[in-house]
């Protein structure tokens, strides 16, 4: 579980509704009209954007938001050293039975128990790295036309307020109404894109970053077994992909070990 996606959308709502509750009733804010413009407006148009087989996997994707869980790239990097060490000592098919959690870096091995040469597994592995990141795009791009279309919808709703409420000015009764859409609207549609889409949007670009990462950390570490490098000139290879804190901890690590 993200906690900080849990939290951050706890508390953005919590804090929009306490706000409304001290200025008044949050039934001021409930409009079935200015809801039906912006989300019905905004689904439309998302389906029209994109191909429906990729609008079934969104709610997959956004799971990734919430309960997605990569393993650190410290704990690869070990394990890679470790399986590196083994196949020195042994051979390349004494990996073969070796337990992998990560499902990019089996794939990996397995080339590797295989046989293939190491230009063949570099291209199988990379073309899975490409094809990764498409994927990551396209359910990253659904997310992304949800916040572009939920404040124009917005504008929409504000703009079909205005004409009801300029068609009939004789009548006072019916200008709050319709001056409720126009306002409700917006407000609809401007809640939506910052504090649903763009973020969770921006998390999943950040899911896809990492996950990114973890796939090139395999990648050259699969390539350094195969190719026969000594465990400590793999470590030190694959720990230049380590964010620079992760690198100082390591390091902390080695000297309170030593």
């Amino acid at each position: 579980m993200d906690l900080a996606t849990v939290i951050g959308l706890v508390l953005g709502v919590g804090l929009l509704l306490f706000a409304i509750l001290l200025g008044g009733s949050l039934v001021l804010f409930i409009d079935p009209m200015s809801m039906i413009i912006v989300l019905g407006g905004t689904i439309a148009a998302t389906i029209i954007r994109n191909p429906l087989n990729e609008l079934g996997g969104v709610i997959k994707i956004l799971q990734k938001t919430f309960t997605h869980k990569l393993e650190s790239p410290s704990e690869i990097i070990a394990q890679v050293v470790d399986m590196s060490r083994k196949a020195r000592k042994e051979s390349l098919l004494s990996l073969e039975k070796v337990k992998i959690d990560d499902a990019f870096l089996a794939k990996g091995v397995n080339l590797c128990v295989d046989g293939l040469e190491p230009a063949q597994i570099r291209g199988i592995m990379e073309t899975d790295i490409g094809a990764t990141t498409k994927r990551h795009k396209q359910g990253q791009t659904v997310i992304e036309n949800v916040g572009g279309a939920a404040p124009a919808f917005g504008m929409i709703g504000t703009l079909i307020g205005l004409v009801q409420m300029l068609s009939n000015m004789s009548d006072p009764q019916s200008i709050g109404p319709a001056m409720a859409v126009c306002i409700l609207t917006t407000l609809y549609g401007a809640i939506v894109q910052n504090l649903i889409a763009n973020p969770l949007a921006d998390k999943l670009k950040l899911r896809s970053a990492q996950e990114i990462a973890n796939m090139v950390v395999c990648l050259e570490g699969v390539l350094g077994i195969v190719q026969g490098e000594h465990p400590a000139s793999i470590e030190e290879r694959l720990k230049a992909f380590l964010p620079p804190k992760l690198r100082d901890a390591e390091k902390k690590e080695e000297k309170a070990a030593a």
